[in-house]
């Protein structure tokens, strides 16, 4: 944004552009860290019932983790 507009968006909405970025970003990757936390979970549980094989709850928590990985190098 020019340095117009910034002051413009700062003066209607009472915050600067680069708090309100990192505000969003930050919600996004907690909720990233929940998806993983919960795959991970659901997996594990289904582990434990003779569901799934290790293998699948490795393979699982390898993927969403990437997925988390790709997500954070995007929203730095």
């Amino acid at each position: 944004m020019t340095p117009a507009q910034n002051t413009v968006f700062q003066n209607g909405s009472g915050v600067a552009p680069g708090t309100l970025l990192t505000a969003i970003a930050s919600m996004v990757m907690i909720l990233a860290f929940v998806w993983v936390i919960w795959i991970t979970l659901g997996t594990f549980r289904a582990w434990q019932d003779g569901q799934a094989t290790i293998l699948d709850v490795a393979w699982g928590s390898l993927r969403a983790s990437i997925v988390l990985m790709v997500l954070g190098f995007y929203l730095r």
